[in-house]
């Protein structure tokens, strides 16, 4: 049996409703089963981190077809954080979106986020939010 050091990291690969709800319920409190289907669907892309076949990290990009992307759900397991496993999500995502056309990506986070996306290479910018549930 050969032990994996780094996850690997791969581009729009197969990946189940299963494996996120997994990852998912592991690394956020309160995560109640969803069907990701509809989700991966209309995804531009996603990038997945897996240690042998276990899912250990993930993260989405929308786009709206043309110069513009967006990252969602980034989402690192619990045991295998502040190893750099999420900007090297994030960087791969990113990568991945530019050659897929797009020539901005932007992220949405909560301020104490900040720190992280700086490393991933994101700056701040000026932006506004509507929420929509009420």
């Amino acid at each position: 049996m050969t032990i994996t050091r780094t996850p690997v990291l791969g581009v729009r690969g197969a990946l189940t409703s299963g494996e996120l709800d997994e990852l998912f319920a592991a690394s956020w409190p309160g995560h109640q089963a969803t069907d990701f289907a509809p989700v991966l669907a209309r995804s531009l892309l996603w990038v997945t981190a897996r240690r042998g076949d276990r899912l250990v990290g993930y993260v989405n990009v929308v786009g709206d077809g043309g110069a513009h992307a967006f990252v969602l759900d980034t989402t690192v397991h619990p045991d295998e954080r502040r190893q750099g496993l999420g900007v090297a999500l994030v960087r791969a995502a990113a990568d991945a979106a530019r050659e897929g056309g797009a020539h901005w990506l932007h992220v949405d986070f909560e301020p104490h986020l900040t720190a992280f996306y700086e490393r991933c290479g994101f700056r701040p910018t000026s932006a506004g939010l509507l929420a929509l549930d009420g």
